[in-house]
């Protein structure tokens, strides 16, 4: 899909699961990066992909902070968890217990840099999502809510510089890990002089999806201005209380 924005959006991709790639030079080719990811970016996936060194990660982080354009979706928010060193996916939910607390300061950079954590995820149902800022760029045709069968994402220690885009509406939502106050879907913030993008929303290709992708990556890249004031406790006033921890299954 992102293949085809090519010509049309005058954008240029380039693909890659090598981790071992990152470092100030590679970095300095491009305007943005899009992370579609998951895990422990440091350690072998089961793809069996070479990691990303731990300078690595630093310079993409110092990249970022330096003026570099940074987007994620879905599960690139389901990256390097404060305190959880596993291959794939932790053994057990069990071993998940510091997601359902607040690491605050001591969560991990990465983390710290794109303003949220994933807790966990239910089964895929129809929910509503409240559009709180239309004018961001490629937000314009999905009116004030829209409402779509999606694997909506929990999550957690949002940042308070977030500029909140999407919220999600749990009322009636099922599943205990939505058992909490509507909380922020997607959002832009600042990373020093980056500009950093999240949306969690990931399983739709629809035209209106693909539109918000687009618009993101043109504000990632500096190509197109929206003000990014924060507004987190303003439109999601209860998105700190967590929901309750998921039971553990070995």
């Amino acid at each position: 899909m992102l293949k085809s924005f090519e010509a049309e959006h005058d954008i240029a991709f380039t693909f890659s699961k090598d981790g071992s790639l990152f470092s100030p030079d590679y970095l300095a080719q491009f305007d943005g990066v899009f992370f579609y990811t998951s895990g422990n970016l440091e350690m072998v996936g089961t793809d069996q992909n070479p990691p990303m060194s731990a300078d690595g990660k630093q310079a993409l982080l110092s990249w970022i902070a330096q003026g570099g354009g940074f987007m994620a979706v879905h599960a690139g928010s389901d990256c390097f968890h404060t305190y959880e060193r596993f291959n794939g996916n932790p053994p057990s939910s069990g071993a998940r217990p510091h997601r359902y607390a607040y690491n605050g300061q001591a969560s991990d950079p990465y983390i710290k840099m794109w303003g949220g954590e994933f807790i966990n995820h239910g089964a895929q149902q129809v929910a509503t999502v409240e559009v709180v800022d239309p004018k961001f760029p490629g937000m314009a045709e999905l009116g004030e809510a829209f409402s779509v069968k999606e694997e909506w994402y929990s999550r957690k220690e949002f940042s308070p510089i977030n500029h909140v885009l999407f919220v999600m509406k749990t009322a009636g939502m099922e599943g205990e890990v939505y058992a909490r106050p509507d909380y922020p879907l997607a959002w832009a913030k600042s990373y020093g002089e980056g500009r950093v993008d999240f949306n969690a929303m990931g399983h739709r290709d629809s035209s209106a999806y693909q539109s918000m992708l687009v618009g993101a990556m043109k504000w990632a890249g500096a190509r197109e201005p929206a003000d990014i004031t924060p507004n987190l406790l303003d439109v999601t006033p209860g998105a700190m209380t967590l929901p309750p921890p998921r039971k553990a299954v070995q």
